[in-house]
């Protein structure tokens, strides 16, 4: 009598049969899918503020300020921002305030006043750019 013999081979036949059944799902789902676009804007679109925007400064110590429309700037801390942003937004709801961060300003600190506003419910808030010297 001879000793059976281990088989050593992988059947793969049920993993192309997988694999066609996921494409043809795919195949005809896809049509069916709604793509969403996106307007993302440039530098150079968005490099003007908009006209009669609240400005907000984050300089390189955390420090914070505003240049109100009049060109007025005055330092400020955390609380007294979110006061004056809601203060000079009660004639205007709608006026946006962009945010201007000092170029070696950690990230988190532009967020976190971010943050500060939308607790406030301002609703215009926007991040300003300066144009590349092209």
């Amino acid at each position: 009598m001879r000793p059976r013999r281990l088989k050593n081979e992988i059947n793969v036949v049920p993993y192309i049969d997988v694999m066609l059944v996921l494409l043809v799902i795919f195949m005809v789902t896809a049509p069916m899918m709604t793509t969403a676009s996106i307007d993302v804007p440039s530098v150079g679109k968005a490099a003007q503020p908009p006209a009669e925007a609240l400005q907000v400064i984050v300089r390189a110590d955390r420090t914070l300020a505003v240049l109100l429309p009049g060109k007025t700037e005055r330092s400020l801390t955390r609380a007294e921002l979110a006061e004056a942003i809601v203060a000079a937004q009660q004639k205007n709801p709608e006026q946006a305030v962009v945010i201007a961060g000092d170029r070696n300003v950690r990230y988190e600190a532009v967020m976190d006043v971010m943050s500060e506003l939308q607790k406030q419910q301002v609703q215009r808030i926007g991040l300003l750019v300066q144009p590349t010297g092209k």
